[in-house]
């Protein structure tokens, strides 16, 4: 078990650790520090064999919410995990870099459908107009969760689905 002391030192070194659970809590309480310097450790550590500690260092670094994080974080759109490009694209929205939008355009025809809805959504919280003609494009995607998110995100950009 880990616990925070404040020495970021410390919890980056747990990063590293053998067991998954003292991997994730490290990630967890590097974001919750609010301490930027965990941001380059933590991007390195988006190489963890497990999507779980994976998923877990991108909502870290999305709490800490600086856009540094938003190459490491356009690097985990490519995870094969689901879930971890979803806590991207998460991360992505809080820190509200426009850095982000090609990318997450590019998320919007992923096969998974928490992920095209997660980076509609985050694509109207950007409001960059690029996202436009992508997102009216989701108007005939299968899943009406899709749909309803792609709408919701053109309404934010003041554009008619």
């Amino acid at each position: 078990m880990i616990f925070f002391t404040g020495d970021i030192a410390q919890l980056v070194a747990q990063l590293h650790d053998q067991t998954i659970k003292n991997r994730r809590a490290a990630a967890t309480l590097l974001g919750k520090s609010g301490n930027l310097s965990a941001i380059s450790p933590l991007i390195e550590a988006l190489s963890d064999p497990h999507p779980g500690v994976r998923s877990e260092i991108a909502q870290a670094l999305g709490r800490l919410g600086d856009s540094s994080a938003i190459t490491g974080l356009i690097a985990s759109l490519n995870d094969a995990d689901p879930y971890v490009r979803a806590a991207a694209i998460a991360a992505m929205g809080k820190i509200k870099d426009r850095d982000a939008v090609d990318p997450l355009i590019r998320c919007l025809l992923d096969k998974e459908v928490i992920i095209r809805i997660g980076a509609a959504e985050v694509l109207g919280k950007l409001g960059d107009r690029r996202a436009t003609g992508p997102l009216k494009d989701l108007e005939h995607d299968p899943f009406s969760e899709v749909r309803e998110a792609a709408e919701a995100a053109l309404r934010k950009l003041r554009v008619k689905p």
